[in-house]
């Protein structure tokens, strides 16, 4: 008798696995975890400066964390070959938008804040392609260098969070603020020094609790509006009103998505080479245009716009785990923490210098991640030196200086005066004028970063 041929079918990439519920339940969780932190920040830092009341910025808590939900959603699952990467990465909001959201607020009000980052949206849906197939226009240089003016131009932030805004206030750096402060930041250092894997990784989130529970009897915490908070419901679209499209704003919106596509695109190499699928110029357009769409949903939802999370990329590396469903499980609980109101208002309702203090530590980190990435680049025999101090010259002008351009018009304010947008036009400008035109020395804007360097620990 002849024997039947093999009907055996070729096994499944690893990405493509699906694991057990019960694991992928807690990989998709501990996913959640070491991003919270840094997606909640974004919210809590603009509210902030933006002055917005404590049930609003719980608003825009519950909205932050339901488009990173739906954006990791589309990253990892797709949506035909129009949309998402289909690797493990998780999206979250990315710190490039806040100085600039907080600028425009601050002019334009809330309505343009969430009409130009519905441009930029639609602006990154059109541009995701020809941005893959450009990518080397953005090298190390150029967003290792701009990296490196985000955090630096949030550090003033966090001190005012943890000292206040109003140096006659009674209250103004007080002592015990401080010292609060000061605590959290040293836990998250013991943290850090003392203990290994995932703890380390959520160290910033525990760091948060426990400042917390210090402040209650210091007196700092106030949780009374939580009790009149919903458990269900969904943030009503354009909360603020229709959207307005001030054309200074939308263009300051649009340069923090090309810094944006920096971003996930370093990050999403990283991870196609972690996983052993490495990406084509397509799976990078399509992972790109997800970040555009976070944009649209987040400028109709009262959200923020989105990035691959650098953390979530040093998780896959550590735990070795390469299904991106996994990563669509945490996407999945995202979407479900932000139709939890009460939720957001808990987290609104969080003392300003616990948030402060958290957040200096992770702005400070951004600073070194970006000086990390400037490590790639070759310095000697090229003018890539001058590149990076001029462009980081430029950007920390407005943040030294914040009137420094009050006798311009006004979008000369809005696009001049954030450290972000003014750091990245000089880098990219200089960038080309060094290294992409005809008789330049010797051309080393680095090769891209590896996957183990932009890994790095740190929030995106």
């Amino acid at each position: 008798m002849s024997q039947a041929p093999s009907s055996s079918a070729p096994a499944r990439h690893p990405v493509d696995q699906v694991l057990p519920p019960g694991r992928l339940g807690i990989l998709g969780l501990q996913h959640v975890l070491v991003m919270y932190t840094g997606c909640v920040t974004v919210p809590l830092v603009f509210g902030s400066a933006a002055k917005l009341d404590r049930s609003t910025v719980g608003l825009l808590i519950n909205a932050d964390l339901l488009v990173a939900g739906l954006i990791t959603l589309i990253q990892a699952l797709g949506i035909g070959k129009l949309l998402g990467v289909r690797l493990p990465v998780v999206a979250g909001a990315t710190f490039t938008a806040v100085t600039p959201m907080i600028l425009i607020a601050g002019e334009y009000g809330m309505q343009a804040v969430y009409g130009s980052m519905i441009a930029a949206g639609v602006f990154g849906l059109l541009v995701a392609v020809p941005f893959a197939r450009a990518v080397r226009f953005f090298p190390p240089l150029v967003s290792g260098s701009v990296i490196t003016v985000i955090g630096l131009s949030l550090i003033g932030v966090a001190a005012g969070l943890i000292a206040g805004l109003d140096p006659t206030a009674k209250d103004y750096a007080a002592p015990s603020h401080l010292a609060l402060a000061g605590g959290i930041i040293l836990f998250i250092i013991l943290v850090s020094r003392f203990t290994r894997g995932f703890l380390a990784q959520v160290g910033v989130l525990l760091g948060l609790v426990g400042g917390t529970l210090v402040a209650v009897p210091m007196g700092l915490t106030d949780f009374s509006s939580v009790g009149q908070a919903g458990w269900l419901g969904v943030s009503s679209p354009f909360h603020f009103g229709a959207p307005q499209f001030p054309v200074a704003a939308v263009i300051s919106m649009c340069v923090v998505m090309l810094v944006t596509f920096t971003e996930s695109t370093a990050d999403m190499l990283a991870v196609g080479e972690m996983t052993g699928r490495p990406l084509s110029k397509r799976d990078l357009a399509r992972g790109l245009a997800a970040d555009g769409v976070s944009g649209i949903l987040g400028g109709i939802m009262n959200g923020f716009l989105d990035t691959v999370f650098a953390q979530n990329v040093g998780l896959v590396g550590m735990t070795k785990v390469r299904s991106r469903y996994v990563a669509a499980v945490a996407g999945g609980i995202l979407v479900l923490l932000g139709l939890v109101p009460k939720l957001g208002e808990i987290v609104a309702s969080l003392p300003e210098p616990v948030i402060g203090a958290a957040g200096l530590v992770m702005f400070a980190t951004v600073t070194a991640v970006g000086i990390k990435t400037l490590r790639t680049v070759e310095f000697e025999g090229t003018n890539n030196l001058m590149v990076v101090a001029v462009s980081i010259g430029i950007g920390m002008l407005p943040v030294v200086a914040p009137s420094i351009y009050h006798a311009f018009p006004t979008w000369v304010q809005i696009i001049g005066g954030s450290a972000i947008t003014s750091a990245t036009l000089a880098a990219f400008l200089l960038n080309l004028l060094f290294n992409h035109t005809a008789g330049r020395g010797r051309s080393a804007t680095a090769e891209p970063v590896s996957a183990t360097e932009v890994a790095a620990s740190g929030p995106t």
